[in-house]
């Protein structure tokens, strides 16, 4: 669409001992097939494997996928990193098995977004599409 600034870059990934992978790669393939640049880093990954990945692929968001139960922790962690190493600006999203009752506590950690089962692709595109960081257009 001539946005010269390039497709929004978003790391996709299964951070912890969770060993199952289709939702991610459900959520990857629709987010590239909407036209964004998606890193999926695979299972098992580490908080700190996962912000180095978003700080050397340029990411404008991190979408984790978390089936088992290690939500809060994980999610903190990812959100502490990326603090440290003043990286905030890389938005955080997140879905899987989350308790509804979790959800008000993970944005008060400064998780932008969770999707739960059910969420379509198309709503979870179009979420990503109106909230990524967005390099500064000049003139306005």
């Amino acid at each position: 669409m001539g946005v010269a600034a390039g497709p929004i870059r978003v790391v996709v990934a299964k951070p912890g001992l969770d060993g199952h992978d289709r939702g991610a790669k459900v959520i990857a393939r629709a987010l590239r097939d909407a036209g964004m640049e998606v890193i999926y880093t695979g299972l098992h990954q580490t908080p700190e494997q996962i912000v180095d990945t978003a700080l050397q692929e340029d990411a404008d968001a991190i979408g984790l996928s978390i089936l088992s139960g290690a939500h809060n922790t994980l999610f903190a962690a990812v959100i502490d990193l990326l603090k440290e190493r003043d990286a905030e600006d890389i938005l955080v999203f997140g879905g899987g098995i989350i308790p509804e009752a979790d959800i008000p506590l993970l944005k008060e950690k400064g998780v932008a977004e969770i999707f739960t089962p059910g969420a379509t692709t198309a709503s979870i595109v179009d979420w990503v599409r109106a909230n990524a960081r967005q390099p500064a257009a000049s003139g306005g």
